[in-house]
C-alpha cells in the first residue's frame, strides 16, 4: 500500500483530503505543523507528500527545500491559495513536482497523486543501465537526474527534468501538448495545456540563451513542440 503525507493546517481540508485518498486505497498520516511534517517526510516511510505552503510554523518552501537537499527522491504535490502565485513559482524552482491551487477537486487532486506515483514507479524499474543521453552540446543522467549544457550543470526541477529528458530522447519529433502531458505527467486532459506552456517557457529561461527566440526547444504553430535535432542541423 502507497503511503501518502499530508501536511495541511486546515483540518477540514486535512481531513477531506485524508477521507478520500483512504477511500481510494492509501495509508495515511495527516499533521498541520510542518515542523512535524517535514520529520515525518525525513524519516522515508511515505511515498509522497501533500504539502500546503502557507504553514503557522515552517513554511511549505522550507519544507519542499529540505527535502530535495536529501538524496532520496520523493514527489510532492504543493497546495497553494489563489494569490499566492510567487510562492508557487519558488515551489516549482526548489522543486515541487506539481501544484493545485484552492479551492481544488478532489477527483483532480486523485488524479494527480496517481499520476506522480506512477511516473516516480516508473523511474525506480527503468533500467539502471539505461545510460546517459547525449543529443547535441546536453548530457543528462537519468540515474543521477542531473543535466549539463556545453559542460555547464543546469538547476532544473523534477518535472523541468523529465521534459527535457522526454524531448532529447526524440529529438525532431513534434509533440501536441496533450500528448506531452500523458508522457511527462502522466494524465492526459486538454483543460491543462497551460501546465506544459508554462513548464516549457520556464525550462527555455534556463536552457536558451535568448528564450524568446529559441534554438532548441521550438514551437510549431497550430501543433506543439519539438526539441532540436542535431543532425538536421549539422545538414
Amino acid at each position: 500500500m502507497k503511503r501518502i503525507l499530508v501536511v495541511e493546517d486546515n483540518p477540514d481540508v486535512a481531513d477531506l483530503v485524508a477521507l478520500h485518498l483512504r477511500d481510494a486505497g492509501y495509508g495515511v498520516d495527516t499533521t498541520g505543523e510542518g515542523r512535524i511534517g517535514l520529520a515525518h517526510a525525513l524519516r522515508g516511510e511515505h511515498d509522497l507528500v501533500v504539502l500546503d505552503l502557507m504553514l503557522p510554523d515552517l513554511d511549505g518552501l522550507e519544507i519542499c527545500r529540505q527535502l530535495r537537499a536529501r538524496e532520496q527522491y520523493i514527489p510532492i504535490l504543493m497546495l497553494t491559495a489563489r494569490s499566492a502565485e510567487l510562492d508557487r513559482v519558488l515551489g516549482l524552482e526548489i522543486g515541487g513536482d506539481d501544484y493545485m491551487i484552492k479551492p481544488f477537486g478532489i477527483r483532480e487532486l486523485l488524479a494527480r497523486i496517481k499520476a506522480l506515483l506512477r511516473r516516480v514507479e516508473a523511474l525506480r524499474t527503468r533500467p539502471s543501465d539505461e545510460g546517459q543521453v547525449q543529443v547535441g552540446p546536453f548530457l543528462l543522467d537519468p540515474t543521477r537526474r542531473s543535466a549539463v549544457l556545453d559542460g555547464s550543470p543546469l538547476e532544473l526541477t523534477a518535472k523541468e527534468f523529465d521534459l527535457l529528458l522526454h524531448f532529447a530522447r526524440h529529438p525532431g519529433r513534434v509533440y501536441g501538448r496533450a500528448e506531452l502531458l500523458d508522457r511527462v505527467w502522466g494524465y492526459g486532459h486538454r483543460g491543462y495545456a497551460h501546465t506544459v506552456n508554462t513548464h516549457i517557457n520556464r525550462l527555455r529561461s534556463k536552457i536558451e540563451t535568448d528564450p524568446s527566440a529559441p534554438r532548441f526547444v521550438l514551437t510549431v504553430w497550430g501543433v506543439g513542440y519539438r526539441f532540436f535535432d542535431p543532425a538536421q542541423s549539422e545538414a
